[in-house]
């Protein structure tokens, strides 16, 4: 939201704006995912690389539910942003919280491969926006 008598950029001609990085950041997490899959599967069995990969959907899941229902919520009115932000960060914590016990309690061998590959993709997700940001953002908006 803009200062008190400064003008917000518009945005109106370019609607894809908050959700363009998306496929990148996608493709970046799959990859991550099955090189993942695959060192699991090789140091710890099946579970693990279920586990790992699991762990990097359930992160990508997240961000890309934030991503959206914030995009639809700037989209409406900017203010919402707040409110729909920390609803939903509290409601998906509150879920993973929840899944999280109940998958450790089941004694499955992926629960610390799962743990590495939600972390795993938290790092790398991160890292990903923030190139993102850095360099095919800030090229298009100089341009």
């Amino acid at each position: 939201m803009a200062e008190p008598g400064v003008a917000a950029e518009p945005v109106a001609d370019d609607r894809g704006w908050r959700l363009r990085h998306l496929p990148v950041l996608l493709a970046v997490s799959a990859a991550v995912a099955a090189l993942g899959a695959a060192a699991g599967g090789v140091l710890g069995g099946a579970d693990a690389a279920l586990g790992v990969a699991a762990g990097v959907a359930v992160t990508v899941a997240s961000y890309v539910l934030t991503t959206v229902v914030l995009a639809w919520a700037d989209a409406r009115n900017p203010q919402l942003v707040l409110p729909f932000g920390v609803g939903l960060y509290v409601a998906k914590f509150t879920l993973l919280g929840g899944v999280m016990v109940a998958v450790a309690s089941t004694g499955w061998a992926g629960v610390v491969p799962l743990c590495l590959g939600i972390a795993v993709g938290v790092v790398v997700w991160t890292g990903a926006h923030i190139w993102w940001i850095s360099t095919v953002h800030a090229r298009r908006s100089r341009g």
